[in-house]
């Protein structure tokens, strides 16, 4: 009785509700944690030297989260809800926060930059960005082969160059490198979100 209820098709748009409120909060705390890491350089500039490279990727991060939130609208359009997907979407919203946690840290030591600090832990950040765009492509395959193809012949080669370069960034610290992969990918970001995503 109670499962049958539960998958009955009237109560399909209340799951979908009840997954997003998980969802949100994980959001939620992502962009909290960037704002009010942000807020800190402005008010203590002094303390830690800013790295321009660094401020990018903070840009590029809450936009990513800002980009997540709204895409979920399209989960409203899913008839029916397995683990799989459930479990895809949360890890990945998972995967979204633990980047922004990675790119603006609790603590600094005190004579540590932001540049210091991006070099050093690149390693972890690039990591879980690939595992980002990784989750991505798997969680739009388990959507089904019609989802998948919807985006074009420009999701898996986007997704591939994002790995590609980050495995990279992992591998080199040198500056004109990671400068031009920030500002690269900020710019194909907000141009993929303009084209795929204006209208949901």
């Amino acid at each position: 009785m109670i499962v049958s209820a539960l998958t009955h098709p009237e109560t399909t748009s209340g799951l979908y509700l009840h997954v997003r409120v998980l969802l949100g909060m994980i959001v939620g705390l992502g962009l909290t944690h960037l704002l009010r890491h942000f807020a800190r350089l402005v008010e203590q500039p002094k303390r830690h030297r800013i790295y321009w490279v660094h401020l990018v990727w903070v840009l590029s991060m809450f936009i990513y989260m800002l980009h997540f939130w709204w895409w979920e609208f399209r989960l409203a359009t899913v008839t029916e809800w397995t683990f799989n997907l459930y479990l895809f979407v949360v890890i990945y919203a998972l995967l979204l926060y633990l980047l922004c946690a990675l790119i603006f840290p609790e603590n600094l030591d005190r004579d540590e930059s932001y540049r210091d600090y991006f070099h050093q832990r690149r390693g972890w950040f690039f990591g879980v960005l690939i595992a980002v765009y990784v989750v991505d492509y798997l969680d739009t395959w388990v959507k089904g082969a019609d989802y998948l193809h919807s985006f074009g012949i420009e999701f898996p080669i986007r997704n591939g160059c994002y790995v590609i370069a980050s495995l990279i960034a992992i591998k080199t610290n040198r500056a004109w490198y990671h400068a031009l992969f920030a500002l690269c990918g900020l710019a194909f970001q907000l141009y993929w979100i303009g084209r795929q995503f204006e209208v949901l």
